[in-house]
């Protein structure tokens, strides 16, 4: 780790986001960011798969610089997020939002980046929360992971790794700042209802009057006992409203045929089941639209972890590293992505920085290693 943060360079930056994959002593990490300027924000999380130079990565750190000259950060956490009060969130996005007012009066573009610990159950309320006091100001985030082992989640704050924790940076900058939200799923005609469900420990106990997940491989043509973390990410479920879908996507089936989610799902709620598009073709074709005729924008990107799980089934993880490392993206795969108001599944979601004029010399500075040290 602390070869990571001296090829990073720490002298003249406003943040640094450190993305911990998995096998780092947590406490040997924490042990070299004390090494680190006292005044600097350090943010950041465990992964359930990183993305750096190269595309994605296994088991890496992954940290990221914005410089000074371009950005002013104000940061702040939340911890007990398990019993956190609204009016908790909205006060900590009014105080960051106000600490960069003054200080950067004449850089008009704000963003907010959030990281949660991917196992509260609360970034549905969290995310409701925020954005009411974000007012305009884009919300982008991620839910951080551990792996496929759905163990124990951290987010890194002043420093320290903590569960049942959010940690919120504000972002103030001459860039342009897009916030953007996609996937390649496109929905069926299958719909199926859910029946019984319990959203706040995400579970969903019935479909269509059945044990959920007998019936969800029913209508895949499937045997209840092929089902997996594969299965899920090829055969996702959207919740269609107007012309527009959310991804609900599924995390594992339990022991009695319930079927728990990445995100809260209410009883009644009417599901499509959804296909998938060319995965590589339509990332690529996503970012090439991001970077536009110009400069290729810096991309911080939070990708979920079954978006991997497809490329890795399809046998297209090198090809969907290739594309990722040609635009130059940086960041993690997630337990589930924060967009503005809503809690979604199974999209890249992110920040496109674009260059002010004149063009800087560099927007982010991105190092990565496996040491952990």
């Amino acid at each position: 780790m602390s070869d990571i943060l001296a090829a990073l360079g720490v002298s003249d930056l406003a943040l640094v986001i450190v993305f911990v994959g998995g096998g780092h002593d947590l406490r040997k990490v924490e042990g070299a960011l004390a090494g680190l300027p006292p005044r600097l924000p350090v943010i950041g999380c465990t992964t359930a798969g990183e993305i750096g130079h190269g595309g994605y990565l296994d088991g890496h750190i992954v940290a990221i610089g914005l410089p000074r000259d371009l950005f002013r950060v104000a940061v702040g956490h939340i911890e007990g997020l398990r019993n956190f009060r609204p009016e908790q969130a909205r006060d900590l996005a009014f105080e960051l939002r106000a600490e960069l007012t003054f200080s950067t009066a004449d850089w008009s573009n704000e963003v907010a980046f959030l990281l949660t610990d991917g196992l509260s159950l609360m970034e549905d309320q969290l995310v409701w929360a925020l954005s009411e006091a974000l007012s305009q100001s884009p919300l982008v985030g991620g839910s951080a992971g551990d792996g496929l082992r759905f163990g124990r989640t951290h987010v890194l704050h002043q420093g320290r790794f903590m569960t049942d924790a959010a940690v919120l940076a504000v972002l103030r900058t001459p860039c342009t700042v897009t916030a953007f939200r996609f996937d390649h799923l496109e929905p069926t005609e299958l719909r199926m209802v859910v029946t019984d469900a319990d959203p706040e420990q995400r579970l969903v106990r019935q479909i269509n009057g059945m044990p959920a997940g007998p019936e969800y491989a029913r209508l895949l043509g499937k045997d209840p006992q092929q089902l997996s973390p594969f299965i899920f990410a090829a055969n996702p479920v959207v919740s269609k409203i107007g012309t527009e879908h959310h991804v609900l996507a599924i995390q594992r089936v339990e022991p009695d045929g319930t079927l728990r989610f990445f995100s809260a799902v209410e009883p009644g709620l009417v599901l499509r089941l959804a296909t998938s598009a060319d995965l590589v073709a339509h990332l690529d074709s996503q970012l090439a639209g991001l970077a536009g005729n110009g400069p290729l924008p810096a991309i911080l990107a939070c990708d979920c972890i079954l978006r991997r799980l497809e490329a890795e089934h399809t046998q297209n993880r090198g090809r969907i590293s290739a594309v990722l490392d040609r635009y130059g993206v940086a960041g993690f795969n997630t337990y589930g992505e924060q967009f503005n108001l809503v809690h979604v599944n199974q999209t890249f979601t992110g920040l496109a920085f674009y260059p002010p004029q004149p063009e800087p010399d560099t927007m982010f500075a991105v190092t990565g290693g496996v040491n952990d040290a």
